[in-house]
């Protein structure tokens, strides 16, 4: 958390290529039907939320500084979520996809996260009243 913002734009970004490259996989380089879903639900999930992390961080710029760590929850969610989900889709154990839903609970919880500190926002910017 105490890295400068730089970093987590940098891996924001490294898990927005790895998305695409996992939707390209499954576009293009597996032909089992599961393992193309799990790639693509993983992918579709890991870009949503590293588009999230940018958010946070404008978020962040914005004075809440709560939302670094939201992005922090981002980027641990899509971990565990996506990350579970491609090693299904490679052939890993099925006790793997025990791990997938603590990524969903990351992601809820990061999502909390940023609406509390994007309405830390707001009652800084509110004047105070006599």
């Amino acid at each position: 958390m105490g890295r400068p913002r730089g970093i987590w734009l940098a891996m924001a970004a490294i898990s927005a290529l790895v998305s695409v490259a996992a939707g390209a996989f499954a576009a293009h380089g597996v032909s089992d039907p599961i393992a193309k879903e799990l790639l693509k639900t993983g992918g579709a999930y890991q870009m949503t939320h590293a588009l999230a992390v940018f958010a946070s961080a404008v978020v962040e710029m914005l004075g809440a500084r709560l939302a670094r760590m939201a992005a922090v929850m981002f980027l641990g969610g899509a971990f565990l979520f996506s990350g579970s989900l491609y090693a299904l889709a490679f052939g890993a154990p099925r006790w793997i996809g025990a791990v997938t839903p603590f990524g969903g609970l990351l992601f809820m919880a990061a999502w909390a996260v940023l609406a509390w500190a994007a309405l830390s926002i707001d009652r800084r910017e509110t004047p105070a009243r006599a």
